[in-house]
């Protein structure tokens, strides 16, 4: 199975293992206030954490990544709306440059670097080290509201609401439906629970593996099926739960191998972002076009962006709403469609995510990223990824 991303790849050169850097230096449980390096998990930082509840106010949707790569992708929640992105609860990092320099860098020190340093992709050189302000919470779990909704225009109505309302607010989407149902879906919005939510032990990182080798398992028959599945279930109107951080925040750690369920190619991502005045033509636009290629979609997410300013100067956050699009690769025919969305997304005004990007064109990447060249001037000579050669370097400095 290739590589989702060439983000983090260089064929003509040399990978560097960071995971082994990863001890947690100190913690303050009374500030919140965290200092590890960067190969430390987002896992292991809540388990430290939560004992003295207090939680990473970004997480992403893996425990598994690491404070290094949430840096430099500058990685965003569900909650984007009211912390920003990751990048912004970082007060300082340290960063190793090919010359041997290491370089303290914050919003005060080395400022410019750091701005490229967060979102940058691994760029700027080595990330040692970060210092995070972590956020008080009553509780890890989450009271989880889910409200069915049965329309596009439904959603919009519901979204800003929602984020105005509660921690947490997402949508998934029923790519697949049609007609009078196009659009459908569940908005699930959240706030941690109270401090009557009992703490019970904290559960150690266990994974499952699928008992089999279901390559390909998601079809447009099957998840036609799952989708109905997903939307009968819910009831209608609102209903509200209470549920474990883990399931909430990082749903398929535990179950190791679920990405070969989308067939030997493995899975392709389209995550963009376009602003809110045109946001539910330009939605229904991204999944017209999804469907009319014949591609069907395992996980659809739709999320309003708020008015945070993110740090880095080739972060993906910006205010408007963001369409995330999971597939099945099947190979020229997913390009085209890649293509084609790319071309909606930039027609409004928005940008592609890259951090999961394998062929984005240089133009798009201008299109979606016009600082980059800010970035490139403070880019370590020493290093380049596979992505940066094909996107940035190929429309010259």
């Amino acid at each position: 199975m290739k590589a989702a991303s060439d983000v983090g790849e260089a064929g003509q050169g040399t990978l560097i293992e960071g995971g082994r850097h990863n001890r947690i230096l100190a913690f303050d449980p009374g500030t919140g206030v965290m200092s590890c390096e960067a190969g430390v998990t987002l896992h292991d930082i809540l388990l430290r954490a939560i004992p003295h509840r207090f939680f990473l106010p970004v997480t992403a949707a893996s425990g598994f990544a690491t404070v290094g790569g949430a840096v430099a992708s500058d990685i965003h929640g569900g909650n984007q709306h009211a912390r920003g992105s990751f990048g912004n609860h970082v007060r300082r990092l340290t960063l190793l440059r090919s010359t041997g320099e290491r370089l303290v860098c914050s919003p005060d020190e080395n400022a410019g670097l750091f701005a490229a340093t967060i979102g940058g992709l691994g760029l700027t050189g080595l990330i040692l080290d970060a210092e995070l302000r972590l956020m008080k919470v009553p509780s890890p779990h989450v009271q989880r509201h889910a409200i069915r909704f049965d329309s596009l225009d439904r959603y919009f109505a519901l979204a800003e609401s929602a984020g105005d309302e509660h921690e947490y607010a997402f949508a998934w989407i029923d790519q697949l439906a049609t007609g009078r149902r196009a659009g459908r879906g569940v908005l699930w919005a959240a706030d941690h629970a109270d401090g009557a939510c009992e703490y019970p032990d904290i559960p150690k990182r266990l994974k499952l593996a699928l008992p089999f080798s279901p390559s390909g398992l998601f079809n447009s028959a099957t998840l036609k099926a799952l989708n109905e599945y997903r939307f009968r279930t819910q009831s209608p109107g609102e209903t509200v739960s209470t549920e474990k951080w883990t399931s909430w925040f990082h749903p398929f750690d535990a179950l190791s191998g679920w990405n070969g369920l989308y067939g030997r190619r493995g899975i392709c991502r389209h995550g963009s972002v376009y602003p809110a005045a045109d946001a539910p033509e330009t939605t229904a636009r991204l999944l017209e076009a999804t469907r009319r290629a014949g591609h069907a979609c395992v996980l659809t997410r739709l999320q309003r962006f708020g008015d945070v300013a993110s740090r880095g100067l080739l972060s993906f956050p910006r205010p408007g709403f963001s369409l995330t699009l999971d597939l099945a690769d099947q190979g020229e025919p997913t390009v085209k469609l890649l293509d084609a969305l790319d071309g909606i997304v930039v027609a409004a005004g928005g940008a592609v995510n890259s951090s999961s990007d394998l062929r984005m064109s240089p133009k798009v990447f201008e299109a979606s990223f016009p600082e980059w060249r800010k970035l490139e001037a403070l880019r370590d000579p020493a290093i380049v990824s596979d992505f940066w050669r094909r996107t940035a370097l190929a429309l010259g400095a």
